[in-house]
């Protein structure tokens, strides 16, 4: 068994490394750029939201009052015509960079901690780079992509997006699972 304090160096150093691979991804690779549509006609739907007084959250459209309204004729109708989906809005003003970046990078800190939480409780010192590798490193995988696929299953975002978010969830459990290896306590 290896104490999490032990781990530290690494938890920090593999949250950089997906930190700055990350950033590569998304303002140097820019394969995210294709997931989002523009709303057509965006400025007269924008308009509209904000005469119906559309706040922060997250919306179903359109929305029953509840699951046995969903198979009513009306909704059945309404559905039929579509369109249909979910939106999230988010907060008025700019997007707040800083602040998703430093949220990002906490998250990064808390899969770093629970993959060196769970190697330090079934991997003991000096084990076989490999081994530490292939424990952290599906750790460290899951936590980054375990929930993307119900995006896709549930709210329907593209499987293309999501299949690009697996793949950055595959490098940043790689990176994470090399830091690990590498600075494992002999």
């Amino acid at each position: 068994m290896v104490p999490l304090t032990d781990l530290w160096l690494a938890i920090v150093i593999s949250a950089v490394l997906v930190f700055v691979a990350s950033s590569v991804i998304h303002m140097v690779l820019k394969y995210h750029q294709s997931e989002y549509n523009k709303l057509p006609d965006e400025a007269k739907l924008l308009d509209a939201m904000r005469a119906a007084g559309v706040s922060r959250g997250t919306y179903a459209f359109p929305r029953a009052a509840n699951y046995k309204d969903m198979s009513s004729p009306e909704m059945i109708e309404k559905y039929n015509q579509g369109p249909v989906g979910m939106m999230t809005v988010t907060h008025s003003g700019p997007p707040a960079m800083g602040k998703y970046l430093v949220q990002w990078f906490i998250y990064c800190l808390v899969i770093g901690v629970f993959a060196a939480y769970l190697a330090g409780r079934t991997l003991s010192p000096g084990e076989d780079y490999l081994q530490v590798f292939r424990v952290t490193g599906t750790a460290a995988f899951l936590g980054y992509v375990g929930a993307i696929a119900q995006d896709a299953i549930w709210t329907g975002k593209s499987w293309s997006a999501t299949i690009k978010s697996t793949f950055d969830g595959l490098v940043y459990g790689l990176l994470t699972a090399g830091v690990f290896g590498w600075l494992w306590p002999q």
